[in-house]
C-alpha cells in the first residue's frame, strides 16, 4: 500500500474542507472502509490524503410521515435490521441481507456501499487498460473476459458494471441523497447520484470537490412497503450479482396502481426502468404483463461476447420479484 496521510473529522464540515483542499492532489474519504482498503492495497486506488469519517457521519435511522432518512453512517447491518426498514421498505432489507458477507455487513457503510467501485475485473488489475482507472488508457474488457459487465449504459470507453446491492432497490425507490460540502447543502435525486461513463468513465458521482454524503431520504408509499430485491449470483452466499432486481408494486382493486423498478448488474449505474413502470400502470398483474415489461426494461441493451446471457437472464428477475410481489 502507498504511504498515505490520515485525518480524522470530527463534522462533516470540516471533513468537507479538508476534501476540497486537497481535491487536486488525491485526498479520498473512507467510512467502513471494506471496498475502499483493498483497492489501496492492490494499487488500483493511491490517495495522498485519506479523511476518516466515521467520527463525523451519522448513524441514525428515523421515520416520519413521508420518509425514511437514513444516516450515511449507519451500518449495513443497523439498517437492514431496523423494524421501521423491515416493516416500511422490505426492499432495503432484501438489497442489504443478500449483500456481502455478515462480517462485512456490521462494518460498512451506506454511504460507502452506494459509492462502492466496479468489481470489473480489468478496473482492479492495474496490469490491465481501464479508462476507469487511467483515463486514455483503454478498456480491456470490451473484447476481454466480460462476464461480469454491463449491457446497459456503457460507452466505447467503459462497460464496467456497478455492483451494489441496495443502491438497485434505493434506485427503483427514488430516494434522494444528501450530501455537505465547502458551499453547503444539497439535495441530489437518486438517478442523478450515479454517472454512466460516457466519455469520461472517472467520473462516477455528481459530487463536487469536497462534497460528502450525509444521509439518504427515501420517499414512504405503497409500493416501498411491498418491495423486494431478487438476485441471481454464482453461489447463494458472499457473491455479487449476476443480474438482480428491485421491484415495488402497489395493487389495487386487481389493478397495478404503481410501480418502482430498478436492474442490478446488467447497468453502468443502478438502472431504473420507467419505460417499463410506465407499462404496468393500470394493468392487471399478471405474469403476461410482467414478461412485457421486463422486456421493455431491456430494450437498448447491448451484450457482448461473454454477458450476453444477462439480457434473459436479467428479465427472469424482474419477472420473479414482481411475482412474487403480486402473489
Amino acid at each position: 500500500m502507498q504511504p498515505f496521510d490520515l485525518k480524522k473529522a470530527t463534522t462533516v464540515a470540516r471533513a468537507a474542507a479538508t476534501g476540497a483542499s486537497g481535491a487536486t492532489s488525491g485526498t479520498m474519504f473512507l467510512a467502513g472502509g471494506t471496498n475502499m482498503t483493498d483497492l489501496m492495497k492492490y494499487h488500483v486506488l493511491t490517495p495522498g490524503r485519506v479523511v476518516y469519517l466515521n467520527n463525523a457521519t451519522s448513524s441514525d435511522i428515523s421515520l416520519d410521515r413521508r420518509k425514511l432518512t437514513i444516516g450515511a453512517g449507519a451500518t449495513m447491518t443497523k439498517v437492514a435490521y431496523h423494524p421501521d426498514v423491515e416493516r416500511y421498505f422490505p426492499g432495503i432489507r432484501d438489497g442489504l441481507l443478500l449483500a456481502a458477507s455478515q462480517g462485512i455487513r456490521n462494518r460498512a457503510t451506506m454511504g460507502g456501499n452506494i459509492m462502492q467501485r466496479t468489481r470489473c475485473p480489468y478496473y482492479r488489475n492495474p496490469s490491465f487498460a481501464c479508462n476507469r482507472r487511467e483515463p486514455g488508457s483503454g478498456c480491456a474488457a470490451l473484447e476481454g473476459w466480460n462476464r461480469y459487465n454491463a449491457i446497459l449504459g456503457g460507452s466505447d470507453q467503459c462497460i464496467a458494471a456497478h455492483f451494489s446491492d441496495v443502491a438497485n432497490v434505493l434506485a427503483a425507490l427514488e430516494a434522494d441523497v444528501l450530501v455537505e460540502g465547502p458551499n453547503g447543502k444539497r439535495t441530489i435525486a437518486f438517478a442523478d447520484f450515479h454517472v454512466p461513463p460516457g466519455d469520461t468513465p472517472e467520473v462516477e458521482y455528481s459530487l463536487r470537490p469536497g462534497e460528502v454524503v450525509t444521509h439518504l431520504e427515501v420517499p414512504r408509499s405503497k409500493a416501498a412497503e411491498n418491495s423486494c430485491y431478487v438476485k441471481i449470483r454464482d453461489r447463494n452466499s458472499y457473491a455479487f450479482a449476476i443480474s438482480s432486481a428491485a421491484a415495488g408494486l402497489e395493487v389495487s382493486g386487481g389493478r397495478i396502481r404503481e410501480a418502482k423498478l430498478a436492474l442490478g448488474a446488467v447497468g453502468t449505474v443502478p438502472w431504473k426502468v420507467p419505460a417499463a413502470e410506465a407499462y404496468l400502470k393500470g394493468k392487471a398483474p399478471t405474469e403476461a404483463n410482467f414478461r412485457r415489461a421486463a422486456a421493455i426494461a431491456v430494450e437498448g441493451a447491448e451484450p457482448r461476447e461473454f454477458n450476453a446471457f444477462k439480457v434473459e437472464l436479467v428479465q427472469g428477475a424482474l419477472v420473479e420479484a414482481l411475482t412474487k410481489l403480486s402473489a
